[in-house]
């Protein structure tokens, strides 16, 4: 048959595979940097989240993401640099994949707007990078289309793999693995739209709020939040969260009756005669 499906191949056997790929590739001497899931959930900070929430976000690419998140988790990405408009990877599937991704520029009068939009509302670019800033600088920066991340006519990618899909699993893992690099490098954003994240910092007094509410200084940006912005479900790249433990009662000493009448009296003051 011309068309012929492969062996399957077990997750723990394609994990034994990568690893040891990785390390052949490294014993000849060549640097690698894979992309390594410490945990169940791929992405845990702000930038990451809001990369995969964007790209999840649209439909072209929703039937080939879950493998590519399967793909990634099992470290199946080998290597993953981020340049300048560009992501190369090498994906570990059958054999290894060169993985190419371009993302285009944000055009300057694009960028303009935005670093208008957000002025006098991120005050450092450590709280920049952190994710630390109000609701409607997030809006602004994760909005479809005009924000900073891109929407998939922005994005072209290519993989030396067979498969005839034009998002195949391999590019689905980069994808995902992106998001988990930004985690860890979360400039490497600015880095892969060509622009400079220091031109977000405030001046103050310069530009106007997208909301009449004053923002809140240090504060950490929510789950729920990024849902809003991308209006879909917050499903597939973390695990569910987990119920918030209940407050603690603080202890009160008691007040009964018996406790009243054994505490000690005050003593009256001895007035002379």
């Amino acid at each position: 048959m011309f068309y012929e499906w492969k062996p399957y191949v077990s997750v723990a056997e394609r994990k034994r595979n990568a690893e040891r790929e990785l390390a052949k590739s490294q014993k000849k001497g060549a640097t690698m940097t894979p992309v390594v899931i410490a945990s169940r959930a791929i992405v845990t900070t702000f930038w990451g989240k809001a990369w995969c929430h964007n790209i999840e976000h649209y439909s072209d690419y929703a039937n080939r993401l879950p493998r590519g998140r399967s793909y990634v988790r099992n470290r199946a990405v080998l290597d993953l640099r981020i340049a300048d408009g560009v992501v190369k990877a090498l994906v570990m599937g059958s054999r290894h994949y060169q993985v190419e991704v371009k993302v285009a520029a944000v055009s300057q009068a694009h960028w303009n707007a935005v670093c208008k939009d957000c002025s006098g509302a991120i005050d450092s670019l450590i709280e920049l990078l952190q994710g630390r800033f109000a609701k409607h600088v997030m809006e602004r920066i994760c909005r479809p289309g005009v924000g900073l991340f891109p929407i998939p006519k922005d994005i072209n990618f290519a993989c030396s793999c067979p498969d005839w899909a034009s998002m195949c699993k391999h590019v689905a893992a980069v994808l995902y693995g992106i998001g988990a690099r930004l985690d860890e490098q979360p400039h490497l954003l600015f880095t892969l739209r060509n622009v400079d994240e220091k031109d977000l910092i405030a001046k103050a007094g310069k530009g106007l709020p997208l909301s009449s509410q004053s923002p809140k200084t240090g504060r950490v940006l929510k789950d729920t939040e990024l849902a809003d912005v991308f209006g879909i479900e917050m499903a597939g790249i973390t695990e569910p969260l987990t119920k918030k433990k209940a407050a603690r009662k603080i202890k009160q000493k008691p007040t009964t009756k018996s406790a009243k009448k054994n505490a000690p009296k005050a003593r009256k003051p001895r007035v002379k005669a």
